[in-house]
């Protein structure tokens, strides 16, 4: 290719960017290549691109790892919305359903980024703790496996 150099994958990880997108297989950040990463924030796109180990060294150097479990809920969200579509009997537009999934990713966003905030924790982290915290209280709500064997 005139002018162009081909990259092994390794290589195109630690280029000099603003933004890596790991956007096709998982554990390709690693305990070994982390320390390497050159962008200031990697927005995985892919499903488990980056593991524990690179997670940790990662966020001890200050790189921002937008987590698999919010970059890429857009389409479990939709997939929601259509389910609560089939369920009430009506039909969004196209328009409407952008825009209830941009208003809900953005408040998602925001609740994830202030628990990291809060926390001193990776964003993955965040998002877990916010996850956990809502299966609890649903499961509260709905009564818990003691609570079951009380009323029997």
């Amino acid at each position: 290719m005139a002018g162009g150099k081909t990259l092994a994958s390794g290589e195109l990880l630690e280029l000099d960017v603003d933004v890596l997108v790991p956007a096709a297989l998982e554990n390709q950040l690693t305990a070994d290549n982390a320390a390497r990463v050159r962008a200031r924030v990697v927005l995985e796109l892919a499903n488990g691109p980056t593991t524990a180990e690179a997670d940790a060294i990662l966020h001890e150097r200050d790189v921002l790892v937008i987590p698999d479990v919010l970059a890429n809920a857009g389409g479990v969200t939709v997939s929601w919305f259509e389910w609560l579509q089939n369920r009430a009997g009506v039909y969004w537009t196209l328009q409407e359903v952008h825009e209830k999934l941009a208003a809900r990713m953005r408040t998602q966003c925001h609740v994830v980024q202030s628990r990291m905030q809060t926390s001193g924790t990776p964003m993955r982290t965040a998002a877990y703790a916010v996850a956990l915290e809502r299966l609890g209280s649903a499961l509260c709500a709905g009564g818990t496996a003691a609570d079951f064997a009380r009323r029997q």
